[in-house]
């Protein structure tokens, strides 16, 4: 016995057939939004960060017990630096046992915390009480300096938000 399908008793297809030529649109159109998102996130990773921190981290790994001695001297100056940043300028102030340290010298760079932006070299002028302003524009950044009384000096890394 066989049974005969006829068109009446076979089930009516709902919307459209799904033939070759559709799936490999659909798979062109994944894959495809796929590729661009990611080459979109690469190309905006890539230029904000510039990938490295030291250039040659064998010869900073080498150097890092000297700049841990070096920590330690600064530290051992007894020397207390006061910041402010109000949008305009940086201020500091250095004092050593409650004295201000009016005739120091002091050497600075600014640059943003993230990104490849060159640093932004800081000039200070004294303001009479024992401080020192250099302007500086608001925003995040990180203040490499070094602060020279005589002989000794100290070094400092500021982080401004």
């Amino acid at each position: 016995m066989s049974i005969a399908r006829n068109a009446s008793t076979a089930p009516a297809a709902k919307g459209r057939t799904l033939t070759g030529r559709r799936v490999a649109l659909i798979f062109v159109a994944f894959f495809g939004s796929v590729i661009a998102v990611n080459m979109f996130m690469a190309f905006m990773a890539s230029g904000t960060f510039g990938g490295t921190v030291v250039d040659n981290s064998y010869v900073a790994s080498q150097r890092y017990n000297d700049w841990l001695a070096e920590a330690r001297a600064d530290e051992a100056l007894g020397w207390q630096v006061e910041h402010r940043h109000d949008g305009e300028r940086l201020v500091i102030r250095a004092s050593s046992a409650g004295q201000v340290l009016s005739g120091v010298h002091i050497e600075a760079e600014a640059r943003p915390p993230v990104g490849t932006e060159a640093a932004h070299p800081l000039t200070f002028s004294p303001l009479g009480d024992g401080s020192f302003a250099a302007p500086l524009a608001p925003g995040r950044w990180q203040v490499r300096m070094t602060i020279t009384d005589g002989e000794n000096s100290r070094r400092l890394l500021l982080r401004l938000s």
